[in-house]
C-alpha cells in the first residue's frame, strides 16, 4: 500500500499564513506594550521528509516538522532577542519578555535599530520558489534504491556505498516589523543525492553526485546521479602525488563557488566594519580582468536565492556587484551600513543569485585551455585568510597534459593570494552550477603554487 506525502503531513497547513499574520502582530503589540520602541519578528515553518537507502535496503526514513520564532527589541537603541519553537501564548509571550529584558542589559548602539521605513519592499511578484514534488514515501525509496543501484553496478571497482538519499521539503516563512511592513514566502527543496567508494585497502576513494531544486521536474534522474558518483569514485583510484611547482589551475564549477565566496565575504559590511577584510575600501578598484562580471539577481525565477525583501523587509535589488572587473559596491545590512555611513543594499542575510557571467566553453574546453595544469574537483580546509587574503588549501583532481587528463592527483595543496588570484582569471566555463546562491562555471586560474611531494 502506497503511503503518501500528505498521511505523513507533508504539507503546509491550511490557514498557516494567516496564524502566522495573527501571531506576529500579536508578538509586536506585546513588545511595544513592554516599551520597545521598534520591534521585528519572524516564524517559519518547515516540513520535510527524506528516505536513504543503503546497500540495496531502506535504512532510514524520516520526517521533519521544524518550526521557530524569533523576535528582535530596540530600545532607546538598545538590543535585545530571543526565539523559541513553542507557538503556545504562553511561550511566545515568555519570549517577548525575554528580548524586552535582555534590551535592558545591553549597551546603547547608535546603528542599532530597524531598516529605514522608506526602503520596506512594496511589491511582491511570483517568483516561482514553491513547487510540490506529488511522490508518494514508497516511491521515493524506490528512486533511493534505484540511485543506489545504479552506482553499485556501474563498476566492478565500486565496493561500498554510503547510501542514496531522496529528500523533499516544503516551508514558509512570515516577517513583521514596527513600521508596518508584514510579508511571508513559500519555498521548496527537492533532491537526490548518492555517495560509493571505489578500491579496497588503502586504495580506496570515495566521490558522490546530487541534484537539487525547487521544482522536481528539473531534477536530474536517480539513475543519472548515481552512475555519475560510482563514475566519479572510480576516476579517483591510484592517484598520485605532484611535485612543488607553479601552474595553472581549473576550478571545477561547484568548487569555483568557494573563490566567488571569499569575495562576498570580503566586501560584506560586518568584514568591513570591523577592518578585518583584505578588500577595505575597494569600492572602485580593478579587482578581475575587464571580462568579469559579478551579478546579482535576487527576482531570478526559481532561484535557490531568490527572494523579494531581505530579512529586514528591505526591497532587494538586481546590480552588478562586480562590473568590467571592477568592484561596484558592497553588501550591506542596514546596521553594517549605519556603522560604515553608507546605506543598506538589501543584503541582510547574504547575497540574493550571484551570478558570474561566463567567457569561455564548457568545461572540456576549459581543460583543453588548461594545456598542462591541475584541474581541482575536491577542496578540504577553510584556506582564506580574510584579513590578508592569503589562500592555501588541501586539494584533489586531477592533473592535465596537452590538454587532457592524464591522472588522478591526491594530497596536494593549492597556494596564493585571493587578490592576485583574481586578477589572474583567464576564464570561466559556461559549465554553470545553478544548484547554490553563487552560480558560475569553472574557473582557470594562472600562476598558483601547488605544494607537493
Amino acid at each position: 500500500m502506497s503511503v503518501k506525502q500528505s498521511e505523513l503531513g507533508m504539507s503546509l497547513p491550511r490557514g498557516l499564513e494567516a496564524s502566522f499574520d495573527t501571531l506576529l502582530q500579536d508578538v509586536l503589540a506585546r513588545a511595544a506594550q513592554g516599551g520597545a520602541d521598534q520591534a521585528e519578528a519572524g516564524m517559519h515553518r518547515d516540513i520535510g521528509i527524506s528516505v536513504t537507502a543503503r546497500q540495496r535496503d531502506i535504512e532510514t526514513i524520516e520526517y521533519q516538522d521544524d518550526r521557530s520564532l524569533g523576535i528582535t527589541v530596540y530600545r532607546q537603541q538598545r538590543k535585545g532577542s530571543a526565539s523559541t519553537s513553542d507557538f503556545s501564548p504562553q511561550a511566545i509571550a515568555a519570549t517577548v519578555d525575554k528580548a524586552l529584558y535582555i534590551a535592558t542589559q545591553t549597551g546603547a548602539d547608535e546603528a542599532a535599530g530597524l531598516a529605514d521605513a522608506e526602503r520596506m519592499a512594496t511589491e511582491f511578484p511570483d517568483l516561482q520558489l514553491d513547487h510540490t514534488w506529488p511522490v508518494s514515501v514508497e516511491e521515493m525509496q524506490a528512486l533511493a534504491l534505484r540511485c543506489e543501484a545504479e552506482a553499485l553496478d556501474a563498476h566492478a571497482a565500486i565496493s561500498n556505498s554510503e547510501g542514496a538519499s531522496v529528500g523533499s521539503h516544503r516551508s514558509y516563512s512570515a516577517y513583521a516589523n514596527s513600521h508596518g511592513f508584514q510579508a511571508g514566502r513559500h519555498r521548496s527543496s527537492h533532491s537526490i543525492s548518492c555517495a560509493v567508494i571505489a578500491g579496497d585497502g588503502d586504495g580506496m576513494q570515495r566521490d558522490y553526485d546530487y541534484t537539487s531544486d525547487r521544482d522536481p521536474a528539473r531534477l536530474r534522474s536517480a539513475e543519472a546521479v548515481g552512475a555519475s558518483a560510482a563514475e566519479a569514485a572510480v576516476a579517483r583510484l591510484e592517484p598520485r602525488k605532484l611535485p612543488t611547482q607553479s601552474a595553472s589551475v581549473l576550478f571545477r564549477a561547484d568548487i569555483a563557488r568557494s573563490l566567488v565566496g571569499h569575495l562576498l565575504s570580503a566586501i560584506s559590511g560586518g568584514a568591513q566594519y570591523r577592518k578585518a577584510s583584505f578588500l577595505l575600501d575597494a569600492v572602485g578598484e580593478q579587482l578581475f580582468p575587464s571580462f568579469v562580471t559579478i551579478n546579482e539577481s535576487p527576482l531570478l525565477l526559481g532561484g535557490p536565492g531568490s527572494t523579494t525583501y531581505d530579512n529586514e523587509g528591505v526591497a532587494t535589488q538586481t546590480r552588478d556587484i562586480v562590473a568590467d572587473g571592477v568592484l561596484q559596491g558592497l553588501v550591506l545590512s542596514s546596521y553594517s551600513a549605519r556603522r560604515l555611513g553608507m546605506q543598506t543594499t538589501g543584503n541582510a542575510g547574504g547575497v540574493h543569485n550571484a551570478l558570474v557571467t561566463s567567457t569561455a566553453g564548457d568545461r572540456d574546453t576549459l581543460i583543453g585551455e588548461l594545456g598542462s595544469g591541475f584541474f581541482v574537483t575536491e577542496l578540504m580546509g577553510q584556506g582564506g585568510n580574510p584579513v590578508t587574503g592569503d589562500y592555501s588549501r588541501g586539494g584533489a583532481g586531477f592533473w592535465v597534459e596537452n590538454g587532457e587528463i592524464a591522472y588522478p592527483v591526491s594530497e596536494v595543496t593549492i597556494a596564493g593570494n585571493l587578490r592576485d588570484m583574481f586578477q589572474q582569471v583567464i576564464a570561466i566555463g559556461d559549465d554553470v552550477d545553478r544548484r547554490s546562491v553563487i552560480q558560475t562555471g569553472s574557473i582557470l586560474v594562472d600562476g598558483m603554487t601547488i605544494a607537493g611531494s
